[in-house]
């Protein structure tokens, strides 16, 4: 038995199919290599290189592997791009999600965790945020994230395919191999660490003006490793017979612009050059979350709540790899 990995070349995926295998489980990746790295995943992993529309491969890859349970990385995450091309969002984060499904569905496979994302709330009617909020996004990404979350939710009462939807918040941090290396790199704590490590001239702060104590905006850190801990509980779930279920993972504290580059000036003991820039279409001014659910029912417990850790976790890698997988 084993468990497919979509986008386990990806930086979330990696360091999941590394849990997985560190507690014994059979694991397959697929993906298509686009975002991802060869690099990224262990020579001993079965690698197939491929879309996740392709219901003919998936097939493949089940009836070789019998995969028994599949987790779903792959999708293109870059909000500001997917205000400026839906159609791409739309056509890779759902309908080809749609095509995945049909196929697992049709080759027996009944156990599928989701990475979803906190951007299906929209703009937060209350802080912290929890399940019960209302889901209204304000861009592309975040409306093709709930649409397969409908669309999960159809699939288990027509077809019995049982999911956990895990609504992230903002992933962070390194493991001891893998870490965020992305072309082009939109996230705020990597970017900041290439600021220190020379590699980019300045980071750009979008926006000064929000309504918060600094004027920046605000959003939820969640160490890399702890949110690969929820997946495999979240497997387990599943796996007891245990209903579908949506679950928001975050930390529950959240820290602003300027917070996270104080923090990572005192890790890195180095500057870091930065620049006003304007806001940017479809963010939200604050984002945190509720996890308590994520504790209950799953018995996840947070081990790098602190923000100082989390970054520090990542500039060590970054160190180590101050170019990324290409070295």
């Amino acid at each position: 038995m084993a468990v497919l990995v979509t986008g386990g070349a990806g930086y979330i995926g990696s360091v999941v199919v590394e849990d997985l295998r560190l507690r014994g489980e059979h694991v397959v990746v697929l993906d298509n290599l686009a975002y991802g790295h060869r690099q990224a995943v262990d020579e001993s992993v079965p690698l197939y290189v491929g879309s996740i529309g392709d219901k003919e491969l998936v097939q493949k890859i089940v009836s070789e592997n019998e995969v028994t349970a599949a987790m779903h990385f792959s999708a293109y995450t870059h909000v500001g791009e997917s205000v400026e091309q839906p159609a791409k969002y739309f056509e890779n984060n759902f309908v080809e999600t749609l095509h995945l499904l049909d196929a697992l569905r049709d080759n027996g496979v009944r156990h599928f965790i989701f990475s979803s994302t906190c951007a299906t709330y929209g703009v937060p009617q209350h802080i912290p945020i929890d399940e019960s909020h209302s889901q209204w996004p304000i861009n592309p990404y975040g409306w093709s994230k709930l649409m397969v979350e409908r669309a999960l939710d159809a699939y288990d009462t027509a077809y019995g395919m049982k999911f956990v939807a895990l609504r992230y918040f903002n992933a962070a941090g390194a493991s001891e191999k893998y870490g965020e290396d992305h072309d082009p790199e939109t996230h705020l704590i990597p970017l900041v660490l290439k600021a220190a490590l020379g590699k980019i001239e300045k980071v750009s702060v979008f926006g000064t003006d929000y309504d918060t104590p600094d004027g920046t905006a605000i959003r939820d850190y969640i160490h890399i490793s702890d949110l690969s801990s929820a997946h495999l509980l979240a497997l387990d779930h599943l796996r007891t017979g245990k209903p579908s279920e949506f679950i928001n993972l975050g930390n529950g504290s959240g820290y602003s612009v300027k917070q996270v580059l104080e923090t990572a000036r005192r890790v890195t003991g180095r500057d870091i050059p930065v620049e006003d820039a304007p806001r940017r279409a479809g963010d939200p001014l604050q984002l945190v979350g509720d996890s308590r659910k994520a504790r209950e029912l799953l018995g996840w417990e947070p081990r790098f709540p602190e923000l100082e850790r989390i970054v520090e976790s990542a500039w060590i890698w970054h160190k180590s790899h101050t170019d990324g997988y290409k070295e």
